[in-house]
């Protein structure tokens, strides 16, 4: 293991946790993540090791079976993951984001009914914000929720759910009307408990999953729409068992979810450097390894400074969670700079390879279609951006 991406300040028990993910990640995903990629399977036997190791319960408290871990653990798991393959940490991610909105927002009822069976991976989460028309304007959502006496009939169209088809629940925001003078108080985060698969639902009626959406890379994990007509649930799966908070329950979500997603650029920044550096003192070019020229050497440092700074960003928003503190400047930054920073050292390392680079017998190539992702995933940089300026417009802002 190389000098870079380290993190100060870690408990012996972090420490063997990561230890053992790195383990993990080296003997179970990077050796077929490739070759699953290219097919689009899912990593099943990579997902029940998972589940043998408890990751899917790292952050669900003890007394619900989980191993009580930190934000900072999991970000640190989920870059590692990352580095052998982004889909798989994709898989654990919004499951992660579902458990923690129940463990954060939902009623003693649901933490006890879920959280137990969502720590030992009987339950998978998927999280469901996103609209064909919504972008990053939340305000525009329409699904709606309307209220038939102890039940809520649900209809509208969502869209990019990770895990849509092999999760067996899914939070689902949706416009309910409570009378607010804001939109961002009508809505309503809904816990649907669903069979795993495509089509219609055996189980909840009224609920379709049509398939996978085909995409450039991020394979092997399901992305799918949901189809909602006329489906009534109980009033008591609104998350925290009031109407009107979904929008704050699902913006808590979207801010671990971007430590996250830095954790992943992180991860995948890594492996590139990895392969770069490698791949370097193999190549011969002009009588003498391609390392020992000025130009890549050059490459390489500003990869490996990408690499250490992105790394610690993330690490740093991380904490500032796991304080109880505020830290939507944090994370903003902190996505924001992995995930451009990961583009960069990709392509960087994509160059180095040279032609090899576009073969798909290269590691590299699939990394190279894997990062685009990240620039959207929980937030455009634009987006990032407006969030990062409005908070330092607070902090500093001039007396008057």
């Amino acid at each position: 293991m190389g000098r870079l991406a380290q993190t100060d300040g870690l408990t012996e028990i972090q420490r063997d946790i990561l230890a053992t993910v790195r383990d993990f990640v080296d003997k179970e995903i990077i050796p077929v993540a490739t070759e699953l990629e290219h097919k689009d399977e899912y990593p099943a036997a990579i997902v029940e090791g998972m589940k043998q190791l408890g990751l899917f319960g790292l952050t669900i408290p003890e007394e619900f079976g989980g191993l009580g871990e930190s934000l900072l653990t999991y970000a640190l798991v989920v870059e590692e993951i990352a580095r052998g393959w982004m889909s798989v940490s994709g898989i654990v991610n919004t499951h992660f984001i579902v458990a923690h909105m129940i463990n954060a927002h939902g009623t003693q009822e649901q933490k006890e009914y879920f959280l137990p069976r969502m720590a030992a991976g009987e339950i998978r989460g998927a999280f469901s914000m996103s609209e064909p028309g919504l972008g990053s304007d939340v305000s525009a959502i329409s699904t709606k929720g309307v209220k038939d006496g102890e039940f809520y009939v649900l209809n509208g169209q969502k869209m990019w759910l990770t895990n849509g088809g092999t999760s067996t629940l899914v939070a689902v925001l949706c416009k309910t009307d409570e009378g607010a003078d804001t939109p961002y108080r009508n809505m309503t985060t809904f816990l649907i408990e669903k069979t795993p698969g495509f089509g219609p639902n055996p189980t909840v009626p009224g609920l379709t999953v049509p398939g996978k959406i085909e995409k450039m890379g991020y394979k092997g994990v399901d992305t799918t729409e949901l189809v909602l007509q006329d489906v009534r649930i109980p009033a008591n799966r609104i998350l925290g068992g009031v109407p009107g908070k979904g929008f704050y329950q699902m913006m808590d979500g979207v801010e671990v979810g971007r430590v996250n997603v830095a954790a992943r650029g992180c991860g995948v920044a890594r492996r590139a450097f990895e392969l770069g550096i490698s791949y370097a003192q193999q190549r011969s070019t002009f009588g003498k390894k391609i390392s020992e020229h000025q130009a890549i050497q050059f490459k390489l440092a500003e990869m490996a400074t990408k690499v250490e700074a992105a790394h610690q960003m993330m690490v740093m928003a991380a904490r500032k969670k796991d304080s109880g503190e505020r830290n939507d400047l944090e994370a903003g930054m902190a996505k924001y700079l992995a995930s451009e920073y990961c583009k960069e050292v990709v392509e960087d390392s994509f160059r180095i390879h040279g032609g090899y680079g576009f073969s798909k017998e290269y590691e590299i190539e699939r990394l190279y279609r894997e990062a685009p992702m990240l620039l959207i995933g929980e937030g455009t940089a634009e987006i990032q951006k407006m969030i990062v300026g409005r908070r330092l417009l607070e902090e500093y802002k001039l007396a008057e």
